[in-house]
Parts: structure tokens; C-alpha cells; sequence
């Protein structure tokens, strides 16, 4: 029956359009209102395949960032140019738009698992668990469901893992990148660290501009460039390479150990 449809991971389409249609309406003033949500580069969503699209993005929040994304893109492919105005958007949305998520972070709650819903594909975390640091290898299941998504539709991954700015990108997106050979389209958030608390569910502080750049897709050689080269270009389209510390007021870096490599570049 076409009202109990499903996608690839079992989730009821129809309810999925009523959260997606709930959770963008309570949430819009977060991008237009109490903050605004300075947009650039939306014409470059319109241009996409339906599928096997991969979105590189740096984190500063653990949902406002990808609610944002969600928000650009669905006014994006209802007609809107750099512009998430008349949220009317929502009652068209792409319903095959996925993001990678940690699996302890969207089971952490109610409103996380309301989320994981809309779109979530929850992985194990290598390198990390409960605040501590581990090591254990990757779940085939957790690639098997990427790879998955990657076919129904798009897909939103933070390739540093965690919300921290200039931490390394760890190889499993560029390993992704060779198995499945998604067009690649880099995004650079920023304002949102600024505007909400680190989980993104509060608004911490009004007034900020907040900024949504979506680049054009990476060229990549699939068959040839190495899991390194595709790192750095990642790191650098996403601007999270060392260098771009270069340009980073110093007030907004996070660590003592980040402004002492500010200081390095600034020195060199």
C-alpha cells in the first residue's frame, strides 16, 4: 500500500514526511529569525543526480549543522536561490536525503531517535565510545548501510568525526569515496558553534549570522588517487587543513593547542 511505502532501511515514508514537516517548523526561526542563515552556492543542489551524492562538510554542532542542511536543501529543489524564505518548501521534501550519525548519539533521547528517523544512518564509532577513547574495527554493516543510502539517494557525512575544528579527517570517507564513487560535493558551515549549544538543540546566543557554503563537486580520480590525496583534498575543501588556521581570529579557536599553531603559522 502506497501510504505504508518504505525506504531502503525500513522507515515509513509518509511518517517521515510528517516529521520532516513538524521538526523543519519548529525549527526554521533557528535560521530565520532568532539567527539568520547566510546561503551561497544552492544553484549547485539543483544540478545533482537523484542518487549516489556524498556531502563532505566540517561539524561544529551535533544536529543543528545537518537540520540546517536539510532546511537548504529542500528550499533549493522547490525553486528558492540562497534563500530558505516561505518554509511552503517543506511540503515537497527529498525524502532519500540520509546523514552518518553516531549511534550512541542518536539513541541518546527522544528527540535524537525523532531525528535518526528523518534521516539517520547510525554508525559504531572506531574511535571512540562513551566519552572514552577506543579502538575497534569498522562494523560491515555500518560501511554496507552507507553504501545503501548512497544508492536510494544522497548522503551527509562529517569526515572529522567529531565537532572539534581542524582534527584530522579519518580515512573511512576517502575509503568510501573509492568503493562507491559518489559525486563528491564539499560544504563549510559556520556561526553555528556561536548560535547554539554543542548537542544544537538550544539557541545559546541571538543575532549571529550564521553560513552555509556549498562548493562545486571535488574532482577525483577514482581508480588512480590515493586514500592520502583524497584526505587532503577533503581537508581542504572543507577548510579544516592546517593552513586555513592562518586565517582564523584567534579568539575563535577551541584549544591552547590550536592557538599554539596559530602562533606557529602566524611566526612562519
Amino acid at each position: 500500500m502506497a501510504l505504508f511505502r518504505r525506504n531502503p532501511f525500513g522507515h515509513i515514508l509518509f511518517l517521515k514526511r510528517i516529521l520532516i514537516l513538524v521538526v523543519g517548523a519548529v525549527t526554521h526561526r533557528r535560521y530565520r529569525g532568532f539567527n539568520e542563515l547566510q546561503i551561497e552556492g544552492s544553484d549547485i543542489i539543483r544540478d545533482l543526480p537523484p542518487t549516489n551524492v556524498l556531502f563532505i562538510s566540517n561539524h561544529q554542532t551535533y544536529f543543528a549543522d545537518v537540520v540546517a542542511m536539510f532546511h537548504v536543501f529542500y528550499a533549493s529543489l522547490n525553486g528558492r536561490e540562497d534563500s530558505i524564505r516561505n518554509i511552503g518548501y517543506l511540503w515537497r521534501p527529498k525524502l532519500n536525503v540520509y546523514y552518518v550519525a553516531a549511534k550512541e548519539t542518536m539513541q541518546s533521547g527522544l528527540l535524537p531517535r525523532i531525528l535518526a528517523y528523518v534521516g539517520a544512518i547510525t554508525v559504531e564509532r572506531t574511535w571512540r565510545a562513551k566519552g572514552q577513547d577506543v579502538k575497534r574495527d569498522v562494523n560491515p554493516n555500518d560501511t554496507e548501510n552507507i553504501r545503501e543510502a548512497l544508492d536510494d539517494g544522497w548522503v551527509i557525512t562529517f569526515p572529522q568525526g567529531t565537532t572539534k575544528s581542524f582534527k584530522p579527517v579519518r580515512k573511512g570517507t576517502a575509503h568510501i569515496i573509492k568503493a562507491h564513487k559518489p559525486i563528491v560535493v564539499p560544504i563549510v558551515i559556520d556561526g553555528f558553534r556561536r548560535s547554539f549549544d554543542k548537542k544544537g538543540l538550544r539557541v545559546k546566543k541571538k543575532g549571529i549570522l550564521q553560513s552555509l557554503v556549498i562548493k562545486e563537486p571535488l574532482q577525483i580520480d577514482y581508480e588512480n588517487e590515493s586514500i592520502e590525496s583524497i584526505v587532503e583534498k577533503i581537508e581542504f575543501a572543507i577548510e579544516q587543513h592546517p593552513s586555513f588556521l592562518k586565517v582564523i581570529p584567534p579568539e575563535e579557536i577551541e584549544t591552547e593547542k590550536e592557538l599554539d599553531k596559530l602562533r606557529e603559522w602566524k611566526v612562519d
